[in-house]
């Protein structure tokens, strides 16, 4: 049987995230107020959290005192229906299987319980990306996988539905940031511990030539007025929860019991043919 190709080298991830600095890991962090925030809208206390997350160290005291610590690996160590709230933290897109991922949070939810996930989408790095491509292109005449593929948010929302969560919503917070170059850049992504980790990532390093060509055109493209460049973040927050009775339902099509134009106190006009 043909092994399905890793997206991710697993043992280059790790080794990339045990370099990683807390006081780097602005975008966990982000993570981790974005989820203090949204539980705070919630009307209902959750007694058996879980945190899937590579850093625990970034969240605050009071969710880690609470929540079952794991990681992100392929089989996450969860029990079936053992937590009313699952939290996935900014690892889906290093996943081989974030559908997997995604369907393995939902089993471990009691029913009625709410999953919270994290994830880098399509606007992520896309000055980077360009940058590296078009210089790559022009130097040795050919491209090689340097960032890891970000999907689209409407992707996502569909991967909440394959995983089978009920009420299912993705939204995205845009994160702009700016640096002195691009160089400045990289070196930030190596102490957050996202450094490229793509299995199929060249093995032996670039050519010089190729990333002075990208800074050229990195800085003409994305510089600012105060010469430095910008870099782009693009957080997707997803949320589901655990299918139950108790939940709402969408009514039966044809079944309502009231006009629109009534409730809306206005004449209904037929369109002409």
């Amino acid at each position: 049987m043909t092994e399905t190709p890793r997206m991710t080298d697993t043992i280059a991830l790790a080794r990339n995230r045990k370099r990683a600095k807390g006081s780097d890991l602005f975008l966990q962090k982000a993570a981790a107020d974005e989820v203090q925030d949204r539980l705070l809208l919630v009307k209902k206390v959750f007694r058996s959290p879980a945190l899937v997350t590579p850093f625990a160290s970034v969240w605050p005291q009071d969710i880690l005192n609470q929540a079952s610590i794991v990681q992100d690996e392929d089989i996450l160590p969860l029990r079936q229906t053992a937590h009313d709230l699952v939290i996935h933290s900014l690892a889906l897109h290093w996943a081989n299987d974030p559908v997997g991922q995604l369907i393995q949070c939902k089993r471990a939810l009691t029913p009625d319980g709410l999953f919270i996930g994290f994830t880098l989408a399509g606007q992520t790095l896309h000055e980077l990306r360009s940058s590296l491509a078009q210089a790559e292109s022009e130097v040795v005449g050919g491209l090689s996988p340097r960032v890891a593929p970000m999907p689209e948010i409407r992707d996502l929302g569909a991967l909440l539905q394959r995983a089978g969560f009920a009420m299912p919503v993705a939204d995205s917070v845009m994160i702009k940031t700016s640096y002195d170059d691009m160089w400045a850049l990289t070196r930030d992504l190596r102490k957050m511990g996202e450094s490229n980790a793509l299995a199929g990532r060249l093995r032996h390093c670039t050519p010089p030539s190729v990333m002075k060509r990208a800074a050229q055109i990195y800085k003409t493209n994305y510089g600012t007025d105060d010469n430095r460049v910008t870099a782009t973040f693009e957080l997707v927050v997803l949320t589901g929860w655990a299918p139950d009775e108790s939940q709402p339902k969408p009514l039966r099509p044809g079944s309502a019991e009231a006009r629109l134009a009534d409730v809306l106190k206005t004449s209904e006009v037929k369109l002409s043919d």
